[in-house]
């Protein structure tokens, strides 16, 4: 048993002949533990059996066009007294099977990437210029650190290890600058109309950044004065530190804007809010959650949180009851085949402040007391028509218009708990 790793093939001896079979073909390997002699089963697609979600797009084709007439291997085993032969093989089969598999993946990604135009590079003339950036996501699971630039039409990073990262001021949707107050760095972010591929996957976030503080700083073990002069003077350097990068990043940001706007495009660097920020939970950790112009983002921790206001339809606060001590907040979005965006264990104290930005941005919401199936809802949403018309098809009818339904205390549960009242006062009375 051989494996021609360059043609992607296996060669199986059949009545003393070497046959090959395009890796594409075998559905797995398996090598049970040795006895006195080593066996290699290697298992085919067939007609007949369920293919599974990994089975190449090819390879299903082909079965699916033979199966009425042709004649399938299952599977074939081969027995050695040499353990070594068989070991290797089962090994290269398993490593090409991987490799396949990968850029199978790859080729899915990129086939539904919308083709970025060539970077025009700036000539005579100076070039904006931020050095020494941490880049996010990293190319290949290390840390990507290089140099960004603003040319003709868009912004090149350039890394120390020759990785290059275009991004186009047509594809920015979003750009958002955020300067070092409570955090321990400083970043520029991008949020991008069509995803690029950073590495082998496609992202629609990019991110650079400078770190003020070493995240990963030691602390002395003896408690330190807060009169200690050593000590108030790491903080005063700490503080030009934080103002000069504030001012370096800010300053980069103003001539990405001029450059963008002398070559007809339109790049605006958004701010966030930090006042209107609150606690939140998107993905699985407690960070600081804060609106800006045209967003709800939190750009510090990864994965990166950005919601596109624009693109909220309503938002609905779930598990509002007095006995609580959080809510959460589902962000509907107008696109109904996408599911809403979450923000867990907000605390009750932020929640009048929320309300009062989104009613300045415009954007209605409900409140109730339990965690809804929105699946279901958005499922039956998408399907009624008269979903915004507050009339039945008949268009005599009344029914509640839009996201009304999900009001905790609708008008005709005020009305009756009035009529209540004047009973109980009424039987009183008598």
């Amino acid at each position: 048993v051989k494996v021609d790793m360059a043609n992607k093939c296996v060669m199986l001896p059949i009545c003393g002949n070497p046959v090959p079979f395009h890796i594409s073909t075998i559905k797995n390997v398996v090598l049970p533990e040795a006895d006195t002699a080593t066996y290699l089963r290697i298992n085919f697609y067939t007609a007949g059996m369920s293919l599974g979600k990994e089975a190449p797009a090819n390879t299903v084709k082909l079965v699916q066009k033979y199966a009425p007439y042709a004649s399938f291997i299952r599977e074939m085993t081969f027995r050695s007294l040499d353990s070594q032969s068989l070991t290797q093989a089962f090994r290269q089969i398993q490593e090409l099977r991987k490799r396949e598999r990968q850029r199978e993946l790859r080729e899915m990604e990129e086939a539904n990437l919308v083709k970025q135009e060539k970077l025009v590079r700036t000539k005579n003339e100076r070039v904006p210029r931020l050095s020494d950036l941490t880049m996010r996501p990293v190319f290949a699971g290390r840390k990507t650190q290089g140099n960004l630039e603003a040319h003709t039409n868009g912004l090149r990073f350039i890394s120390t290890r020759g990785e290059i990262v275009d991004i186009m001021y047509l594809n920015i949707k979003h750009a958002i600058f955020q300067p070092c107050e409570n955090e321990i760095m400083v970043l520029i972010h991008f949020h991008l109309k069509n995803p690029i591929m950073v590495g082998k996957k496609k992202q629609k976030d990019i991110q650079f950044f400078t770190e003020v503080v070493d995240a990963s700083q030691t602390v002395d073990v003896g408690r330190r004065s807060m009169y200690d002069p050593d000590e108030m003077d790491d903080e005063q350097r700490e503080r030009q530190l934080r103002k000069k990068l504030n001012e370096a990043f800010k300053e980069f940001c103003r001539k990405v804007e001029n450059t963008a706007r002398k070559n007809d495009y339109s790049v605006e660097f958004d701010i966030p809010y930090r006042d209107l920020g609150f606690q939140g939970n998107p993905h699985k950790e407690m960070v600081w959650v804060m609106p800006t112009l045209n967003c709800l983002v939190n750009l510090t921790e990864t994965p990166f949180f950005v919601v596109d206001l624009s693109d909220v339809d309503h938002v609905h606060f779930e598990r509002v009851t007095f006995a609580s001590k959080a809510f959460d907040m589902v962000l509907v979005n107008k696109d109904f085949s996408k599911q809403p965006a979450r923000v867990d264990m907000i605390p009750n104290g932020d929640k009048d402040a929320i309300q009062e930005w989104l009613t300045d941005m415009e954007i209605s919401y409900t409140e109730g007391p339990m965690n809804l199936n929105w699946k279901q809802i958005i499922q039956t949403v998408a399907q009624d028509d008269r979903f915004y018309m507050n009339t039945e098809e008949d268009e005599v009818t009344e029914k509640e218009a839009g996201w009304e339904f999900l009001r905790m205390y609708g008008k005709d549960d005020d009305e009756e708990e009035e009529e209540d009242d004047e009973s109980e006062f009424s039987e009183e009375e008598a």
